[in-house]
């Protein structure tokens, strides 16, 4: 147990920073890096030491935050539909604006893995290319080529509900 609270210590910093580049907001990346130490404490005896283990705790706050974003999701479209049905007449210009906040998501939603992580963690502004290779395993090449795609990919989509 003293180890987990040494782990808890060295590394909670780097996985809220993490997660708050994913999230932009203190609250939620606060209860995450909770929920992240609590399953990892839960799963401890499941690290191989393949990878060092703040890439190992990175990688569950990863899937805790697209969980996250799943559960967001469900309550948004339950949300557009309720605000679709009571409105009787023209469409209002805040549907406008959350159909396009949710065309965006949607293409980031939609992008390979790799791709949408690399994405997540370079527009937060808070990690550089080098830093997102670490976290990765990869190289910082590799994050510039995965961000540039995705960039790309999200532009053809976007221009879709464009058109």
């Amino acid at each position: 147990m003293e180890d987990m609270e040494q782990i808890y210590r060295e590394y909670m910093p780097q996985v809220y920073k993490y997660l708050f580049s994913l999230c932009h907001d203190r609250q939620t990346a606060e209860e995450l890096t909770q929920e992240t130490f609590y399953q990892a404490v839960k799963s401890i005896n499941r690290f191989r030491g393949e990878c060092k283990l703040y890439v190992w705790l990175c990688q569950i706050a990863k899937h805790l935050w697209f969980r996250e974003i799943r559960r967001r999701e469900k309550e948004e479209v339950q949300e557009l539909v309720q605000e679709t049905a009571s409105v009787s007449s023209g469409i209002p210009e805040k549907m406008i604006e959350r159909e396009e906040r949710m065309a965006l998501y949607k293409s980031l939603h939609e992008l390979e893995e790799n791709v949408r992580e690399v994405m997540y963690l370079r527009l937060s502004g808070e990690f550089s290319f080098r830093e997102i290779g670490e976290i990765m395993g990869r190289d910082e090449n590799w994050a510039r080529v995965n961000f540039y795609r995705g960039k790309q990919k999200i532009r053809k989509e976007l221009l879709k509900y464009e058109m």
